[in-house]
């Protein structure tokens, strides 16, 4: 099973169109895909309590459990905040590290998709995740995709440009056979 996360809470965001674009492209190639949206985190996940894990939410859990736990592979979608990825994300994945540590990240396998208004894509994004991911002991894809100047390559009705399409086309093939 393959999970898609996407890696902002921000309301109406372009990273979560291009998250379904790789669930809707996937489910076509993989057995079973599904997508997890940051948007859709516990209100109460962050605080205190997420350096326990007897004190996790039966909710945060129940994320944990079927997008990191069940899967074998995850693909993280990032938009690029401030030149690097969203704090949201971070403190996601520092909440889930909590519980069930090895499991949810050790030799688990990563791809990384970087959306971004400008021209670079979140690569500094992706690279600083890779060395987050690296070092809670996961596998990342060295192909990383990063998405430029994507109010370009995004129409309103969800649709990409033909370059962009074919880049994640290919991304997908590749992260496939990883």
């Amino acid at each position: 099973m393959i999970s898609i996360i996407s890696g902002t809470n921000r309301p109406g965001n372009k990273t979560l169109k291009v998250a379904e674009l790789y669930k809707s492209k996937l489910e076509k190639k993989a057995e079973k895909v599904q997508l997890f949206n940051l948007e859709d985190l516990p209100k109460d996940f962050c605080g205190p309590s997420m350096y326990n894990a007897e004190e996790m939410s039966d909710e945060l859990k129940a994320i944990q459990d079927k997008y990191f736990l069940a899967a074998d592979k995850i693909i993280i979608v990032s938009p690029e905040y401030n030149g690097c990825f969203p704090g949201i994300l971070k403190t996601f994945i520092d909440a889930i590290s909590i519980r069930e540590y090895k499991a949810t990240f050790s030799k688990r396998k990563f791809g990384l998709v970087g959306v971004a208004s400008g021209k670079a894509g979140n690569l500094f994004g992706m690279c600083s995740l890779t060395i987050i991911l690296n070092h809670v002991g996961s596998y990342v894809f060295p192909n990383k995709l990063p998405i430029s100047s994507i109010e370009k390559c995004l129409d309103e009705a969800g649709n990409l440009d033909t370059d962009t399409n074919n880049a994640i086309e290919s991304h997908i093939e590749a992260f496939l056979s990883f």
